[in-house]
């Protein structure tokens, strides 16, 4: 059917008229089709009178998030995951205009990393405050990456270590690894704020935590294995788990090796580093700590997190009183 309107001019939802061009800013025509105004507006937008280029691509878009305050009050864990999607971003998209993505193109793009679930879906997360940013810019209407599902991971879920895999560990592990385990599990702090911790940050019986991926600020008392390592620990440097007459910072890959060579030897290969935070907070939970109180602790945020992390543990405390009290109140015969 032929169209009725001017090239490149359209009429939007409500008859209002735009004149559409890719490159070029998108501009009102406030008179209709036919009458001598029109003429005059219609040409002046092809004479570049009133037309202004726009940069809508996706290097434009990302230079504009890394400089907004959105970006900015991001804490700088969640910087560095959210880098490296910029980044395949930038490799992906580019030169492409951001201003023309749909929710079918963010759903391919996840499902072409489908392999790496974590990296997929962060995909859909980081576009979807890319999107965010796009229209709080002015450059679109919608966020056609909000409401796409996430991947769910075929991963066995990560679990708490169990009561003699900790006594195994302390058992089997060297100086330097057991350092780390026992600030892992004692302080139940991801691995990356652990290895920051520094001999500074203790005050008093515990240790002042700044959350990497939160921001958070906290306060951690030391449990009694913690408090009798660190006081056979020697001072090398300025972090605790410092190492060599140099001190220096024990690396992410390092402090990981020194606990796998431990866990290969007692059979432990299935629970990891991140999985001591997850003991921290099913030790507390089966003590019967509310989760505010495990919260205080592990710096959760949500309480929906407390449950992921705490819930197992929970439960089985729950069910055992409720057997304790089962038995207490079957009659004898």
């Amino acid at each position: 059917m032929k169209r009725d309107l001017p090239a490149y001019v359209y009429r939007r939802k409500g008859g209002l008229l735009y004149y559409e061009r890719r490159g070029s800013k998108s501009q009102r025509i406030y008179s209709e089709p036919g009458t001598p105004e029109f003429a005059i507006e219609y040409a002046k937008i092809l004479n570049s009178v009133s037309s202004i280029p726009e940069r809508r691509s996706f290097t434009e878009l990302v230079a504009s998030y890394r400089k907004s305050q959105r970006f900015k009050r991001l804490a700088p864990r969640t910087v560095k995951d959210y880098e490296k999607i910029l980044s395949w971003v930038l490799e992906k998209l580019g030169p492409l205009p951001a201003d023309k993505l749909q929710r079918k193109d963010v759903i391919r793009a996840r499902d072409t990393n489908s392999e790496t679930v974590r990296f997929a879906n962060y995909i859909v997360q980081v576009l979807r405050v890319l999107m965010e940013h796009a229209i709080d810019e002015g450059w679109r209407d919608d966020n056609p990456a909000k409401g796409v599902s996430l991947l769910q991971s075929t991963r066995a879920p990560r679990e708490a270590w169990p009561a003699e895999m900790l006594v195994k560990f302390r058992k089997a592990a060297p100086d330097r690894a057991l350092l780390v385990f026992e600030l892992c599990v004692g302080t139940g702090q991801r691995i990356g704020d652990v290895l920051r911790m520094r001999w500074d940050d203790i005050e008093g019986d515990g240790v002042n935590v700044r959350q990497g991926k939160t921001g958070a600020r906290l306060w951690v008392p030391f449990t009694p294995q913690l408090r009798a390592v660190l006081d056979k620990t020697p001072r090398l440097g300025l972090t605790i788990c410092a190492w060599g007459s140099a001190g220096k910072v024990t690396s992410y890959r390092s402090a990981a090796g020194l606990v796998m060579d431990v866990r290969k030897k007692i059979g432990a290969e299935a629970y990891d580093l991140h999985g001591l935070r997850y003991t921290a907070a099913a030790e507390l939970a089966a003590m019967g700590c509310s989760d505010e109180l495990i919260m205080a602790v592990t710096g959760h945020k949500t309480r929906a997190m407390v449950a992921k992390y705490a819930g197992p543990a929970r439960q089985k405390a729950r069910a055992k009183q409720v057997q304790i009290e089962r038995e207490q109140n079957t009659p004898r015969t």
